[in-house]
């Protein structure tokens, strides 16, 4: 499927006013941008923590960071201020088979034959 008969996946978009000053679709899009970062800083964080009791401190609140930043996605796209592309079923099927490859040939459990 070529880029011009890519599909927009969206809700009608909630109109904001059109001023310099900030809109509810700014203030939940900086909002949703630092949530990603938050949660990006945490799962850093919980990859490379070695001790056990911080770990279990810092992912409850990666895990309350992650929902917030989902909720913050989906008032975005409700509101028509988030918009994906639809995919081509084929090109999914064929890039879901080709990962499928990939882990099967990088599988510890692999036979050698």
């Amino acid at each position: 499927m070529n880029q011009q008969n890519q599909q927009k996946i969206g809700n009608q978009e909630t109109p904001v006013p059109n001023t310099s000053a900030m809109n509810d679709r700014d203030f939940v899009n900086e909002i949703l941008t630092t949530e990603k970062y938050i949660t990006s800083s945490y799962s850093t964080a919980l990859n490379e923590l070695s001790h056990d009791s911080l770990y279990q401190a810092i992912q409850p609140l990666f895990n309350e960071a992650q929902n917030s930043q989902r909720r913050l996605y989906q008032v975005m796209f409700q509101n028509g201020w988030y918009k994906v592309e639809a995919e081509d079923a084929q090109k999914i099927q064929q890039t879901y088979q080709q990962f499928q490859s990939t882990l099967q040939s990088q599988s510890p459990y692999q036979q050698n034959q």
